[in-house]
């Protein structure tokens, strides 16, 4: 198998970097396991290791000091197929000190390298979470003051399944690394190596001496037995298929033709009470009904008395990988607190755009075709007009029907609640528009 490095883009590291060394020993066991670019995702930190993602011809994702392990694992939850390789500092371990714990207690199939050098080497050579008590270091006596811990140690003691310990320096590393990418639950490997241009100045370590440090410590050569359990994204698919919940949607039949052919982003603007998620969901299955895919994101009301006042739904025939509404295709505006939360996405709207705006409520200049409704004056209450809007979004035929609609209330509500749906869409029918 060829290289995945870069030719673009070589390593370029400080003269005598240990990274220079992990980014090669990395190819070398990709290489070996017959993995191609397309099969792996780099998912790089802040700092020196932050540039691992740029030196391989593999997806790749460079995010926010610390914050790795979380992008790595949507990644993978996301994707399951794909190899995620975590490349992280001692420096960007101990600021997400948390998210490096949550991912050993869960045991998502990810392989963590952590590139230890016992500093912050790229902003200065200040003390890490793992800079030894006797160390000189630019952050002066701080160092002295809190006791560094042991990844290794940690990692075990929260969860981690594979957890090994080596230095950059060890011939068989390629093969440690195999083993941890090719186990299947959430892998550690702390690799440690110097860093010349900061540390190693006032703290000189030669390879051998590294390798002496280590066995010192608690031995970690990879699977601790006493933490293996299933990998959690397999599980949690699982788990989720299993899991009706209380909108079942997994086994919806698709009985209807879809009306439009090309993704829809519709975002509902009310207030607490205006079930702004009720009329959300009624939309996403309705959709649903006729073989498209919806993602639904709803607001998060502050106090627990205080109802939602937004919720975005995308609506489209191919899969969502992203949730964000961008660009709204349909804004149903009903009342100001929500448009308020969301009033620069009314000069996004694309000409021809739909707006359903209730009367009385102030929006800002848009591109969008406006359809100013009086819900007052056809007996709509507060609570109803999120349902009545979405009926008068349905006599349009975009993106769902009144057919469409109709069943979704059939299938969702039962009774007293499905009559009292029913009789929202009757007072809405008889709105003069």
């Amino acid at each position: 198998m060829d290289s995945l490095l870069n030719p673009h883009r070589p390593p370029v590291f400080c003269p005598g970097c240990s990274h220079d060394r992990s980014v090669h020993v990395l190819d070398r066991a990709l290489q070996e396991m017959g993995l191609r670019g397309s099969e792996v995702v780099i998912v790089s930190d802040i700092g020196c290791s932050g540039l691992f993602d740029t030196f391989f011809n593999t997806h790749a994702f460079h995010g926010l000091h610390g914050r790795a392990l979380t992008y790595a694992a949507g990644i993978k939850l996301a994707q399951p197929e794909l190899k995620v390789i975590v490349t992280m500092g001692d420096g960007g371990l101990g600021i997400g000190g948390a998210h490096f714990l949550a991912a050993c207690r869960r045991n998502i199939d990810l392989t963590l390298m952590v590139l230890n050098n016992f500093n912050f080497g790229m902003t200065g050579g200040q003390f890490s979470c793992t800079t030894p008590e006797h160390a000189s270091v630019s952050s002066g006596f701080l160092n002295v003051l809190e006791k560094p811990f042991d990844l290794c140690h940690v990692a075990a003691c929260a969860g981690a399944p594979f957890v090994a310990r080596s230095s950059v320096y060890r011939k068989d590393l390629p093969e440690l690394l195999k083993e941890a990418i090719s186990f299947e639950g959430f892998a550690v490997v702390d690799v440690w190596g110097g860093c010349p241009a900061r540390y190693m100045k006032k703290n000189p370590l030669s390879p051998k001496e590294i390798e002496a440090a280590i066995e010192k410590l608690p031995t970690y050569q990879g699977v601790v037995s006493s933490n293996v359990r299933r990998e959690y994204s397999s599980h949690y698919r699982e788990a989720a298929a299993k899991d009706r919940g209380i909108v079942a949607w997994q086994d919806t039949e698709k009985i209807f033709e879809p009306t439009v052919r090309e993704r829809r982003e519709v975002i509902f603007l009310g207030s607490a009470g205006q079930r702004v998620i009720t009329a959300g969901g009624l939309l996403a299955r309705a959709a649903i009904l006729a073989g498209m895919n919806v993602s639904q994101k709803n607001d998060f009301h502050i106090t627990v008395m205080r109802g939602p006042s937004v919720t975005e739904l995308i609506i489209s025939p191919q899969a969502i990988t992203y949730t964000g509404v961008e660009q709204p295709q349909v804004i149903i505006a009903i009342d100001r607190e929500g448009v308020r939360r969301c009033w620069g996405l009314f000069e996004k709207m694309k000409k021809g755009g739909k707006i359903i705006l209730a009367a009385g409520v102030e929006i800002p200049p848009s591109p969008g075709e406006i359809l100013e409704v009086d819900f007052k004056a056809g007996g709509i209450k507060k609570k109803e007009m999120a349902l009545a809007a979405l009926y008068l979004l349905a006599q349009q035929r975009d993106p769902i029907t009144v057919e469409m609609l109709e069943e979704a209330l059939k299938q969702t509500f039962k009774g007293k609640m499905l009559e009292e749906a029913r009789l929202v869409l009757e007072k809405a029918a008889a709105i003069p528009i």
